[in-house]
């Protein structure tokens, strides 16, 4: 039983896996003092940004350090309800995102990362509901 039980959760562990792994690349310039410095000098050439003071750098290393965790968690053990729970923080990303581009000066980034992070949560929040009940906690 138990065989045929992870025939569902393994396809559904790989959206997890590939998730954190999504997470982790994109995250990973939002680290450190440096290379966000970099990233912004980039995203620069796209459309200018606003001048970020260092108590702004502190929270965008913190946001980059906290989702790196959790995306390597999400890689090395990516059970079905780190999905669910990762979904969930998409939603709240995503919602951050569109209030931004709704309410203040228009970056392309934004659009983009607000496109994904709306995609991954689609595709978290469907592969957990379509777990059945009992397989949804491994």
């Amino acid at each position: 039983m138990k065989g045929q039980s992870q025939m569902h959760t393994l396809p559904y562990r790989k959206i997890v896996r590939l998730s954190g792994l999504y997470d982790f690349i994109v995250t990973l310039p939002f680290v450190t003092p440096w290379t966000f410095q970099v990233l912004n000098r980039v995203l620069n050439e796209v459309s200018p940004t606003p001048a970020f003071e260092p108590i702004h750098v502190v929270f965008v290393n913190l946001f980059g350090s906290i989702v790196i965790v959790w995306s390597i968690l999400r890689i090395r053990s990516p059970k079905a309800i780190y999905g669910a729970y990762d979904a969930a923080g998409r939603l709240l990303f995503f919602t951050w995102f569109m209030t931004y581009l709704l309410t203040s000066d228009f970056h392309p980034v934004i659009l983009i990362f607000g496109l994904l992070e709306i995609t991954w949560f689609v595709l978290q929040v469907y592969g957990f509901w379509k777990l059945p009940k009992s397989e949804r906690y491994l």
